[in-house]
């Protein structure tokens, strides 16, 4: 029988920092999170060779007293907790006291702290567990404390460790992420000497996330707000159209920590349903605030997974936040066009295009021309009308001259002033559509027999008929406020396989509510009296059919059920691509999308209108800059 030891302190030391220190971004993020606990308003990090060599993280927060350095650097020290009640309501990151023992254990580590208010500061330092030095020092207020040479005892871990690059990006996803926690403190992240990331720390998300992540997500962003039972839910969520392939633009942050939680991510992504393209997921940056005892975060050694007492009421706060955010902060896609390609302008010299002064010409001139022969009878010309329009005017069939009918005109308008014209044009058109009146819709056409195009105050909009007629039945249906199901004049009847015979004749009442009276007619057969007054008795068969299918296929709550079951009649009742409609229809389609705010995107998530503004249309022809 193999005798039990009781390990050395260095060997238990050793595995217990394999729980918390597994590569240098790990380091990063227990140190940065006692920066954070230290109320610091600004932290720095820098690192060289992935943070491998070294890692230095400088705080300005309440530092260390001289007394307890010695003590910070010990298994299972910490100023963040005393009694087993403290559990119950954890609010600092921190709170295990095993970061700077696992740290130190394996890896050569240098401490320069003061707190506000004392002349001297402490400079301590630890090598593989062991304090080789500790005496006083002048330091800053705060703590800086220098990394060296990771896993320098353990080569067995330093073989595990990747590339100096590889560990350098996981060392920036951590800043990143810390940073996007704590928009009131400004974050530095120096990589090699580079400076790679700089945080305001004046609070505002926006743009903490712009400085973050970027200009082309950060403006995708809506703002995110809500309360419910205690629980606070805050952020930005992107619009459905900018939904992604992936979920790696999804961050939630609870009481100031990063966790990852099945629950806030189901909860989000619900609220896109029927607004988000299928296989797209929403990007989010949502703050969550709950009362510390109703969340356990002591359930991962890393501490990034949490557990909720009531997961039900995270889920509702959560997806009604996200939802009216949707519903009340999103807008029409808007086109943005590129420059023209090729300016005819940029060749020639500023004198050459500039409008130059002219002599005013007399009268007869304005009537007859100038350069008339004097037996040539007198034509009519207008230089302000095109070349070819005041030939055809002025000549005949035959060739004979004749009269032009077209009205004298003054010289064309200079360009600055056209430019003003159009720019006093747009800003009315604003005026409009920013007050109560709404703007008249004036119908241009319809392209590919399938997109509506109209103008409606200064834009112009592309209106998919489909995607728009199924999002308005879809949202009547959702309503109740479609007209009664219509019987039909002989009950249809449906062979089924039996599993899909099973699934209509367990959701009869589901059906009924979508406006199906359907009947149990044995032997895997159904009968159907009613259906939605906007289907046919030709669409019942296949639709049944569908609907049985999608009924097997999901377990889900029966409001989400009934939701399906209004998508799939929507999509199979709307007007299709090709579908010829009168002028008049297509205006008043119009009309029903362009007034309405919820009418966005139909129930695929396929947007329903794009917008082209009549600025991006004058910057093309080159009417203005």
């Amino acid at each position: 029988m193999p005798k039990i030891n009781v390990l050395p302190k260095q060997v238990a030391e050793l595995i217990a920092a394999g729980e918390v220190v597994e590569r240098p971004a790990s380091v990063i993020k227990e140190l940065v999170e006692n920066s954070i606990d230290a109320k610091a308003s600004n932290i720095m990090v820098e690192i060289q060779h992935g943070g491998i060599s070294y890692i230095r993280i400088t705080d300005d927060g309440c530092g260390i007293s001289s007394e307890d350095v010695p003590k910070a650097f010990l298994r299972h020290a910490t100023s963040k907790i005393i009694s087993d009640r403290d559990l119950n309501s954890i609010s600092t990151l921190g709170f295990r006291g095993e970061a700077l023992a696992a740290v130190s254990s394996v890896s050569r580590a240098e401490l320069f702290t003061k707190p506000h208010g004392e002349t001297l500061g402490t400079h301590y330092k630890i090598e593989g567990g062991t304090e080789t030095l500790c005496e006083e020092a002048g330091c800053p207020d705060g703590t800086t404390i220098i990394i060296r040479d990771i896993f320098y005892n353990t080569p067995a871990r330093m073989k595990f460790l990747k590339k100096d690059v590889s560990e350098a990006n996981a060392a920036a996803a951590v800043v990143d992420r810390i940073a996007l926690s704590h928009p009131e403190i400004a974050f530095k992240f120096i990589r090699d000497g580079k400076q790679t990331l700089n945080t305001s720390g004046d609070g505002k998300v926006n743009g903490t996330v712009y400085s973050v992540l970027g200009r082309e997500f950060s403006g995708t962003l809506i703002p995110v707000k809500g309360t419910l039972d205690k629980i606070e839910v805050e952020g930005l969520t992107c619009k459905p159209v900018s939904c992604r392939p992936t979920r790696n633009y999804q961050f939630v942050f609870l009481n100031g920590r990063l966790v990852r939680s099945g629950t806030v991510t189901a909860a989000a992504e619900q609220a896109y349903k029927n607004s988000a393209m299928i296989g797209k997921f929403p990007g989010f940056v949502l703050y969550l605030t709950v009362p510390f005892d109703t969340v356990d975060v002591n359930v991962h050694p890393a501490k990034t997974e949490v557990r909720f007492s009531d997961e039900r009421r995270i889920f509702d706060a959560v997806y009604s936040a996200v939802k009216n955010a949707i519903v009340s902060g999103d807008t029409r896609p808007e086109v943005k066009l590129k420059p023209p390609s090729f300016n005819p302008f940029e060749r020639l010299k500023k004198e050459e295009y500039t409008q130059q002064p002219i002599d005013k010409p007399t009268i007869a001139e304005k009537i007859y021309g100038t350069g008339l022969h004097n037996n040539a009878k007198p034509v009519l010309r207008d230089d302000s009308i095109p070349s070819f329009v005041n030939n055809y005017s002025t000549v005949g069939p035959r060739g004979e001259k004749v009269e032009a009918t077209v009205q004298p005109q003054y010289p064309p308008t200079p360009v600055n002033t056209r430019e003003t014209e159009i720019k006093e044009k747009i800003a009315v058109d604003i005026t409009k559509e920013e007050g109560n009146e709404k703007p008249e819709i004036i119908l241009i056409g319809e392209a590919f027999s399938t997109y509506i195009i109209v103008q409606m105050g200064s834009s112009v909009f592309m209106i998919d008929k489909h995607a728009a007629h199924e999002r308005i039945i879809f949202n009547d249906l959702k309503k109740h406020i479609t007209p009664a199901p219509q019987a039909l004049l002989t009950p249809v009847t449906l062979n089924l396989d039996p599993e899909e015979y099973g699934a209509v004749i367990s959701n009869t009442a589901l059906l009924k509510d979508a406006g199906f009276e359907v009947e149990d007619f044995g032997n895997s057969s159904v009968r159907v009296f009613t259906v939605p007054s906007s289907l046919t008795k030709e669409d019942v068969e296949g639709l049944l059919s569908e609907l049985a299918e999608n009924l097997l296929k999901k377990s889900v709550a029966e409001v989400e059920r009934l939701e399906d079951i209004y998508h799939t009649v929507a999509c199979r009742s709307a007007i299709k691509a090709g579908n010829k409609l009168s002028p008049l229809e297509m205006k008043k389609l119009a009309e029903r999308v362009l007034y309405s705010d919820d009418i966005m995107y139909c129930p695929h998530g396929r947007p329903v209108a794009f917008e082209i503004k009549r600025r991006e249309l004058e910057k093309q022809f080159g009417r203005i800059q």
